[in-house]
């Protein structure tokens, strides 16, 4: 058996790099698929002859290995059907055998059943009835797989099948945010990948309905240009996958960035002046998958009309529209050629009568071969431009009318420069989705502010945008705010003159359009200031009242700032760049009500903050004093009410302690420890501090460094960890007790740990940037840092800027996905000559890279 196990696996191999090499010569997806299923019947038909199993015993294919194709790298799922349950013996020799299957290379996936096993567990489990509707027989008795099939078909429920799996679909959807515009899809799994086509032909397959698009065809399903199409998108989708497992050497079904510049060149694509050749890879992918997720609705519709037929009469809507079974149906099959403006009417009903579920198959096909009727003369006319703007101002069903309309490529015809940016890559590191897709993310964030069943998520923006009038001005600039990338020069200012062009054409007031000009332009400036200035600094509060001029216009800039933060990706938003942006808006909000900027005034209203919150806790009456007299008007400018109350707290009997005080508290932002570090001051303590928490794989989120007028540090870290949540409580003694000691004993500082870059950093390298320069009064320097985020940094930062005796007064480091843009305020008596400055930037630029 080991020899012939040897000689099966070297025949596999062989056959399978010739097979390989031939598709990559040639290009012929169905050859590939189909050489590498044959090789492997071969191989487990030759393995099944020589273990002598009883004549009704049967080898039969499912899965995707019953659909009649293998992939290089996926699994080989077999069922090996039995007369009866198998004796010690037999089931001795049955598991030998799939042994076999593994020793000769084979990822096998495998079950030893009866028929009617089959048919309780298919009963049982919509997923192994699917695997068996594709059943193939490779060896063994015909007679015993004939049965199971026939068996298998009398006790399919072609309606319930067909709901089931449209139930799953959806789920499945869901998980990859329903869109297939992601950066790295998956080609398989996600909206409009493999999976999405193989529903359709499972659910029609079960109805008999057919098994290809040729014969969904024949039965009229669809028409024979769409079944055409769908083979051809089929057929690039296939090859994507293919390519992925060739290049990963895996089972591999993600387009992740590491691969998509090998797999572009390996199809023939070449980088231009303007492009690299995954950006026309990924375009080529987003174009089949849109039309793949539109005719797979299509489809779905027909299938579901045959499963389910209703006898309901349409119902008039108007004249150009009906509501059939529960979806608008087109009065006449030639209403988008007779009547160009349903093609956005049709929008603005569905948004109307929330009752209905969509658009009928004829509907979708008619509005998807009528868009090129969308020209110049289509979006000058007025009734065309008001139909538009009733869209945006719908009580209901914005959103789900804009993606509807971009996924119908209705949105890209009416707004050119929206076309533009379809399926656009952005290689930034910290967003997750292409250009069209954020900006219909930012437009879902800003529209949920606006609805009272999302107020929970994010209630001061619900309780912001409850007073807001004419929400679709906000609509409009989420729509155009990253409406310019990819055009080069500066999008704001290039999507500001798209938003004023809008405006003017819409009839938008004066007004109207200059909040929508103001909100484009501005976009990024909120996030700016909030997460890289002093918030502290009375002057950088005045200088950004100054820029939003009223309270209109930063409500306006708030909601639309945590829309896109909020759009970027999931790692990008923390509860802490939240209460960043939070204290900006109400700072900047008493400025607009009249209050002038006051330092001592702000000093006195957290002062007796604090106390109100001391009195709780029944300390001594003038507990605080003795520490607030060693604290100057800064700390009390940088930490909030309820941060002066906490530290006071724990510290006001240990102003004079001779050992670290380490106090440690979730934070009261609802994510993350808060680390109070207390301690007589020396020139490496932060670096000492940062090397602790890089040791435990703590990311630091902003970091508040002060000394007290008698030498003491006052240092406070809110850092986060992945499981932090489950096991907070011991945490919080860890680093009290483990940080207090390390504090107490001193040693040499630790090298730099080189921590790895992250696999987007690899694939997307950031080239570090170091910036050095004196505040506005030269009583600071401001250190701004940019690099790939790795773990270790911070720390390597640190202990630079701990070898230069440089003092930090504050940190505010900033993450956005794979990259950080750190802000430190520092002093020193090196940093007043111009050598060491430079010097120091070059030692930091060193400790940025790897």
């Amino acid at each position: 058996m080991p020899t012939l196990a040897v000689a099966l696996k070297e025949q596999l191999k062989a056959e399978r790099q010739i097979a390989i090499d031939t598709f990559l010569a040639h290009g012929k997806v169905e050859v590939l698929l189909t050489r590498l299923k044959d090789n492997v019947d071969a191989a487990l038909i030759e393995a099944w002859k020589t273990f002598g199993l009883p004549p009704s015993a049967t080898l039969i294919a499912v899965g995707g290995y019953g659909r009649g194709e293998l992939f290089p790298h996926s699994d080989v799922d077999v069922l090996i059907l039995l007369q009866e349950a198998p004796d010690s013996a037999l089931q001795g020799r049955l598991e030998e055998l799939v042994q076999l299957f593994w020793d000769i290379g084979l990822e096998i996936g495998h079950s030893i059943r009866t028929i009617d096993e089959c048919l309780s567990e298919a009963a049982a489990d919509i997923t192994v009835q699917t695997s068996l509707l594709e059943a193939r027989l490779i060896t063994g008795n015909a007679e015993q797989f004939r049965l199971l099939k026939e068996r298998c078909d009398v006790a399919m429920d072609p309606q319930a099948f067909f709901q089931d799996k449209t139930l799953e679909l959806r789920q499945r959807h869901a998980k990859y945010e329903d869109t297939p515009y992601s950066l790295e899809p998956n080609c398989k799994e996600s909206p409009g990948g493999l999976r999405d086509l193989q529903v359709i032909l499972w659910v029609a397959k079960a109805a008999q309905l057919g098994d290809s698009w040729r014969k969904l065809a024949e039965r009229g399903l669809i028409t024979d240009t769409e079944a055409r199409q769908l083979k051809q998108n089929e057929r690039a989708l296939k090859d994507v996958r293919i390519r992925l497992h060739i290049i990963t050497n895996r089972h591999e079904d993600r387009l992740v960035f590491d691969v998509q510049t090998a797999i572009a060149e390996s199809i023939g694509f070449k980088n231009s002046p303007t492009r690299r050749a995954s950006e026309y890879l990924m375009q080529r992918y987003y174009r089949a998958a849109k039309a793949v997720t539109q005719l797979n609705a299509i489809l779905l519709q027909n299938i579901e009309a045959q499963l389910f037929p209703q006898m309901t009469s349409p119902v008039a809507i108007n004249a150009r529209f009906n509501e059939v079974n529960g979806f608008i149906d087109i009065a006449d099959d030639d209403t988008f050629q007779t009547t160009p403006s349903a093609m956005l009417e049709v929008f603005l009903l569905l948004s109307l009568h929330p009752e209905l579920k969509g658009m009928t198959a004829r509907t979708l096909r008619a509005l998807w071969h009528s868009r090129f009727q969308i020209d110049n003369n289509f979006r000058r006319d007025p009734k065309n431009r008001k139909l538009f703007m009733d869209i945006l101002k719908a009580p209901q069903g914005i959103t789900h009318a804009l993606r509807r309309m971009n996924q119908t490529s209705i949105l890209g015809r009416y707004l050119p420069n929206f076309r533009r940016i379809v399926g656009q890559m952005q290689h930034d590191l910290f967003h997750v989705y292409t250009v069209d897709q954020h900006i219909m993310m930012v437009v879902r964030n800003v529209r949920r502010f606006m609805l009272s069943e999302h107020a929970h998520e994010y209630p001061f923006c619900s309780q912001l945008a409850a007073n807001f009038n004419k929400p679709w001005l906000l609509y409009i600039a989420a729509l155009f705010h990253d409406i310019a990338k990819g055009r080069g020069g500066d999008h704001s200012v290039l999507g500001m003159e798209d938003a004023r062009d809008f405006c003017v054409d819409h009839g938008l007031t004066e007004e109207e359009s200059e909040l929508v000009v103001f909100l484009v332009e501005q976009h990024l400036t909120m996030s700016q200031v909030a997460q890289k200035q002093d918030l502290s600094d009375p002057d950088v509060i005045a200088h950004f009242a100054q820029t939003v001029g009223d309270e209109r216009h930063l409500t306006a800039l708030y909601l639309l700032t945590v829309a896109d933060i909020r759009g970027t990706s999931p790692k990008v938003w923390n509860a802490w760049k939240g209460k960043l942006l939070e204290d900006l808006y109400n700072m900047t909000l008493r400025v607009l009500g009249g209050e002038a900027p006051s330092a001592e005034r702000e000093l006195k209203n957290r002062q007796e903050e604090a106390l109100k919150t001391l009195r709780l806790f029944t300390l001594p009456e003038n507990a605080h004093q003795k520490l607030w007299e060693q604290l100057d008007v800064v700390y009390f400018l940088r930490h909030d009410a309820n941060d002066i109350a906490w530290q006071t707290r724990v510290l006001y009997d240990k102003i004079n302690s001779d050992t670290p005080v380490v106090k440690c508290r979730l934070a009261p932002i609802g994510e993350g420890l808060q680390v109070a570090v207390y301690v007589k001051d020396r020139s490496d303590l932060f670096a000492r501090i940062c090397s602790y928490f890089d040791r435990k794989n703590f990311s630091i989120l902003d970091a508040k460094i002060h000394t007290t007028k008698h030498g003491y540090a006052l240092d406070t870290f809110l850092i986060t960890e992945p499981a932090f949540a489950a096991s907070y409580r011991d945490l919080i003694s860890l680093i009290e007790h483990e940080l207090a000691e390390l504090l107490r004993q001193p040693t040499a500082l630790p090298a730099p740990s080189k921590g790895r870059l992250s696999r987007l950093c690899r694939t997307f390298p950031a080239t570090p940037t170091v910036d050095l320069r004196p505040d506005e009064r030269g009583q600071y320097y401001l250190l701004t840092v940019s690099a790939n985020d790795r773990n270790g940094l911070l720390y390597s930062i640190a202990n630079v800027l701990a070898k230069y005796k440089v003092n930090l007064h504050t940190a505010k480091v900033m993450t956005l996905g794979e990259r950080v843009e750190d802000v430190f305020l520092v002093d020193g008596p090196m940093l007043n000559n111009l050598r060491n400055q430079i010097q120091l930037e070059s030692d930091l630029l060193d400790a940025l890279r790897i």
